[in-house]
């Protein structure tokens, strides 16, 4: 009893390993090149391309496995559609006005990413795309040097992932990655923050990542730095409001005594002023609402202080 072997895969991988073609009236001579080029043609429209093959065997071999899937009869092509989701091009936007550089590292067809990365506006119209092959040829200092201009990539094994994160960050680039796959856990181990799909990916992505982000929808990582800026704002609000009330409560301890003055403050009037002025303003702050430009700035680096950009010399100076 004879051995079906079918297989299916990247139509430059498949159709390599194709001798004939699979047609109504039997068995005809392969035109690589036709086929070649359909696929090709199909991934610029965007789609996902597969090529499908089969073979008969008289047994498995044993031996080796990977002679199976040669001399392959190719019964055709399949083009599948994933288009991008509703308010992925805004929220692509959002990022690129908040000063966060999108980045797409895919494993389908370059022409599929090149469209589809037309479709979000992900680099400009004439984005070069670069392969995982063109990536092994190219030295780490090579790839440092283009890294920040480069915005595509194509066919991308799980270890060219890992280098092109170490890249960006050798720039101080603080580095986001998303994933759902196997292949992508160590790329979210790497970068500064990984987020897994909570919807479609596997336990060892989410096990790898920092998030998890759970509608698998990536406007919600734009929505939450969008909340995360205005919480951060809004604490740094709260410090210097906090800091500026208590350092004048201090100056007016600590000068009193060297003009000479009996001491202008009880504890129950420290307590009391804390209280009133503190307290139920700074809950106030909390809710505050987000700032008008909290999308048109470019990210804080995370080295920064908290009471940069001339925190104490208003809490001193208003104090």
């Amino acid at each position: 009893e004879k051995v079906l072997v079918f297989s299916k895969g990247a139509p430059e991988v498949i159709i390599e390993r194709c001798c004939g073609l699979m047609t109504d009236k039997g068995r005809s001579e392969l035109d690589a090149a036709h086929w070649q080029g359909e696929a090709e043609r199909l991934s610029n429209l965007g789609y996902r391309v597969l090529a499908l093959a089969y073979q008969r065997l008289d047994e498995v071999p044993a031996d080796d496995l990977a002679r199976a899937e040669e001399n392959l009869d190719l019964l055709g092509l399949v083009a599948l559609i994933d288009p991008p989701r509703e308010g992925a091009l805004e929220a692509v936007r959002d990022c690129e006005s908040a000063g966060i550089t999108s980045v797409m590292i895919t494993g389908d067809h370059p022409g599929t990413a090149r469209e589809i990365a037309r479709r979000l506006g992900i680099g400009h119209e004439q984005q070069k795309v670069i392969t995982g092959p063109e990536l092994d040829d190219i030295t780490d200092e090579q790839l440092m040097a283009q890294v920040l201009d480069n915005r595509v990539y194509a066919r991308v094994s799980p270890a060219q992932k890992i280098r092109l994160v170490k890249a960006l960050q050798t720039h101080d680039q603080f580095v986001a990655m998303t994933g759902d796959g196997v292949n992508d856990a160590p790329a979210l181990r790497q970068a500064d923050i990984g987020v897994a799909m909570g919807l479609k990916g596997t336990d060892v992505a989410r096990e790898a990542a920092s998030m998890i982000l759970l509608d698998d929808n990536f406007s919600s990582i734009v929505r939450a730095v969008r909340e995360g800026r205005r919480i951060f704002d809004n604490i740094r609000k709260f410090i210097k409001y906090t800091m500026t009330s208590n350092s004048g409560e201090i100056l007016t301890l600590a000068l009193a005594p060297l003009f000479g003055l009996p001491l202008p403050l009880l504890p129950i009037h420290i307590l009391w002023i804390n209280l009133v002025t503190d307290g139920l303003p700074g809950l106030a702050l909390t809710t505050q609402a987000e700032e008008r430009q909290v999308m048109r700035r470019p990210p804080r680096p995370p080295q920064e202080s908290l009471f940069s950009h001339g925190m104490w010399q208003h809490i001193l100076g208003i104090g």
